[in-house]
């Protein structure tokens, strides 16, 4: 079966349980932020599990869940969880899931991810606005061939992260007395950790948060022509960078516990223009 087919199947399969919805923004809920879906109004939720062709998240923190509804005045679709590429998914599949928000008629994408900071200023619990990212695994889910009907071989990512959506952002961060970081992402394939050195490398290369997903789903959205904004959620200091300290799943969890609420508060204000503006 064809991507393309492979998308139909899952976009029919929702529209058969929620024949109403017409979402036009879309949100992807990284670890620990699942309680930002608790927003959302008359939601319709349908679990993975019988979307055709959606990988099932492995990571505990990931409820496998898509909710449609309203946030902020907006339509949306929400995707509580996600797979990554170091559970053994293809990143295909992987980015399936965001390639069905656009086909479902989101023509925007906000992705969100749990973080580690490689900035002693931009500790834990901060909420950082993704400017540009650094690909470190040397995969791209578009490799083999390409499907022409869902975006082009060649495009450019000069602007990979919409400068307007990342103003807009801005501005609700502004009006909510939320102080967003922002920076570059780097991203690892995983599951383990990095080490001090790698960390170092990094800085040097100009990153500022390092985390294990996104990237591939900003490359997937952007081939269909979506617009892409990102925010990582700080969960911790970055390996090395607290004398005596380790790193664990447990912290990213609690961390981007604290964090949802904050962030729920930063996209239903950023929602509550885009009504306007269509």
């Amino acid at each position: 079966m064809s991507e393309l087919h492979a998308l139909d199947a899952a976009v029919d399969a929702i529209r058969a349980r929620a024949p109403g919805a017409a979402p036009k923004v879309g949100i992807v809920l990284g670890s620990g932020l699942g309680a930002v879906a608790d927003a959302v109004t008359d939601a319709t939720d349908i679990r993975y599990e019988d979307i055709p062709g959606f990988p099932r998240p492995g990571v505990t923190s990931h409820a496998g869940r898509l909710r449609l509804g309203s946030l902020g005045g907006t339509p949306v679709a929400v995707l509580q969880g996600r797979a990554h590429a170091y559970e053994g998914h293809r990143l295909a599949d992987v980015v399936r899931p965001v390639r069905t928000l656009a086909r479902l008629g989101c023509d925007t994408v906000v992705l969100t991810n749990a973080a580690g900071s490689l900035h002693a200023s931009v500790g834990p619990g901060r909420l950082m606005l993704v400017t540009d990212h650094i690909n470190g695994t040397g995969l791209n889910p578009l490799a083999g061939a390409n499907e022409d009907a869902l975006g082009p071989r060649f495009f450019d990512m000069t602007s990979a992260y919409d400068a307007a959506l990342q103003e807009r952002l801005r501005d609700a961060g502004h009006a909510e007395r939320i102080a967003l970081a922002e920076g570059v992402y780097y991203w690892v394939l995983g599951p383990s950790f990095e080490t001090p050195a790698e960390i170092r490398a990094m800085r040097i290369l100009g990153a500022d948060a390092v985390g294990m997903s996104t990237v591939p789903e900003t490359i997937a959205l952007r081939h269909m022509g979506v617009r892409v904004a990102a925010i990582s959620g700080i969960t911790n200091l970055a390996a090395g960078m607290v004398p005596g300290s380790a790193l664990d799943h447990a912290e990213t969890m609690t961390r981007g516990s604290a964090m949802a609420a904050d962030l729920a508060r930063l996209l239903s204000r950023f929602l509550s223009g885009a009504t306007d503006e269509r």
